[in-house]
């Protein structure tokens, strides 16, 4: 099996190549840099494992949430690709691909991302025989009505827990284990999700494919700017 991953739903820029079980990855904050640096990585790491774009039997995406731009760039870069090449694609929930960030011996994991404006992206994932799943939907909230079950215990991962002064990790300190607020969601988690989706023939064609906004208003108008900053002021 030969795959090929994008993951610029954040700050970070990442691809991946996975090739029968090895895994050759690139990964950079690269604010700003991702549609400069993505395809000639992707060149790069295809050359360094020895395999033509015409080999590629499918290729993975980050879907998001995440940042609006980063997210469509994954999403435009992999379908020219996908469709140049006629193969499917795997789209992977950004979210999802952030909680194989947690520690091992993890098994309840909160992912969450910074969605500015206030906001956080956050999802529940549950490690299940090995195999990782959703708890709830995900959503994009307030860091103060993120809620977890009574008496659970969970690890938090995600830039979302250190926005708002780390309002998030602060107010669900009691069921917390841990937290890496620096975590970032990379190509090479990406892959881990695909590879079984692939094998289960969970593939999806090109134009078929969604980005995961979860926030139907990219910005704030300016009367909400103005709002925001009176009562910041205030």
């Amino acid at each position: 099996m030969k795959l090929l991953a994008f993951e610029t739903a954040t700050e970070a820029c990442s691809v991946a190549v996975y090739v029968d079980g090895q895994v050759h990855e690139r990964f950079e904050l690269a604010p700003r840099r991702h549609a400069e640096l993505s395809l000639p990585w992707a060149e790069q790491l295809l050359a360094e494992a020895g395999v033509a774009r015409s080999q590629l039997d499918a290729i993975a995406l980050g879907r998001g949430p995440g940042a609006f731009t980063g997210v469509r760039l994954a999403i435009a870069i992999a379908q020219g690709i996908a469709l140049a090449l006629d193969r499917p694609l795997i789209p992977v929930s950004t979210l999802q691909a952030l909680a194989l960030r947690a520690p091992a011996g993890h098994d309840q994991v909160l992912s969450s991302i910074d969605a500015r404006m206030g906001e956080v992206y956050v999802a529940r994932q549950v490690r299940v025989d090995g195999v990782w799943q959703l708890q709830g939907e995900e959503v994009v909230c307030a860091p103060d009505a993120v809620e977890l079950p009574d008496g659970s215990r969970w690890f938090g991962v995600g830039t979302g827990f250190g926005a708002a002064d780390g309002l998030l990790a602060t107010r669900l300190a009691d069921q917390l284990d841990g937290v890496d607020a620096q975590a970032l969601p990379r190509a090479s988690d990406v892959l881990a999700l695909a590879v079984p989706m692939f094998e289960r023939g969970e593939v999806t064609a090109p134009e078929r494919v969604e980005p995961a906004y979860l926030r139907n208003n990219v910005a704030l108008t300016l009367v909400e700017q103005q709002a925001a900053r009176a009562a910041k002021q205030g």
